[in-house]
């Protein structure tokens, strides 16, 4: 019974123009494809860098603020040598 059955084709010419309108669009989807991924990959790429940067920043901030409590304690310890008792001395 299946074998019975016939499926209408179109004549060669008007399958050979079908074929060129789905390649036409195969290439473009891919030409999409390639540029939405492009273009993924480009704000991936800013907003890996921007988070890498403020993580950088913060570090170097934190950094800078030991730093600088560092300074002072050493500064004020400097500054204030004539409030530490002295020994009297020996002979060298």
């Amino acid at each position: 019974m299946i074998l019975k059955f016939q499926i209408p084709l179109p004549p060669l010419v008007v399958q050979h123009e079908i074929v060129k309108i789905l390649d036409t669009f195969t290439n473009l989807e891919a030409e999409l494809e390639a540029e939405l991924e492009a273009e993924l990959e480009a704000e991936l790429e800013a907003e890996l860098e921007a988070e890498l940067e403020a993580e950088l920043e913060a570090e170097l901030e934190a950094e800078l603020e030991a730093r600088r409590a560092q300074y002072e304690h050493y500064r004020d310890r400097l500054l204030s040598f004539n409030e530490t008792p002295r020994r009297s001395g020996g002979s060298l």
